[in-house]
């Protein structure tokens, strides 16, 4: 697991490639499952369709075949971030939003040094950005929010800026 796997995990929030037991992937929704291949159905001579309730009928099931196949998939519900690190940081002197350290801090995770070196490398942190600690630090926050409102968490516009 990575380290920005665990953010999201503390986030409650699963990445896109993460699957859960049960089919699920992230957001709740069903990952679907190829069913077994379906023949085209046969044609049956007329008198056949007649007994089954005639053209109409099957002309209906068809219909409503073709209905469930074209729902939308539901959408994906967002997790409330900013209000679960608002309840987090209730009592503690920690600034999540502007300070990654903060951030990680909240969230129990490694803050150290070499931990956001880990992470700045995973986030294919710009090298002109590496070099200076500072720099680093305001990039890899507002990476880490911007990665977090891409899977799944609403982060608000003026903490992406």
């Amino acid at each position: 697991m990575g380290f920005f796997s665990k953010i999201l995990e503390k986030l409650g929030i699963k990445k896109d490639d993460d699957k859960s037991v049960g089919g699920e992937a992230k957001g709740g929704l069903k990952a679907s499952t190829p069913a077994a291949p379906v023949a085209p159905a046969a044609k049956k001579p007329a008198s056949s369709i007649a007994a089954s309730g005639g053209m109409a009928a099957r002309a209906e099931k068809d219909d409503m075949f073709e209905k469930d196949l074209m729902k939308k998939p539901v959408a994906m519900s967002e997790v409330d971030v900013v209000a679960k690190l608002e309840g987090m940081a209730k009592g503690k002197d920690l600034n999540w939003k502007v300070s990654i350290v903060d951030l990680l801090k909240l969230l129990d995770l490694d803050s150290s040094r070499e931990a956001r070196a880990e992470l700045a490398e995973e986030l294919n942190a710009p090298a002109d950005v590496v070099g200076d600690s500072a720099r680093l630090n305001v990039w890899l926050h507002k990476e880490v929010l911007r990665k977090i409102a891409e899977n799944g968490g609403n982060i608000p516009a003026d903490l992406l800026d």
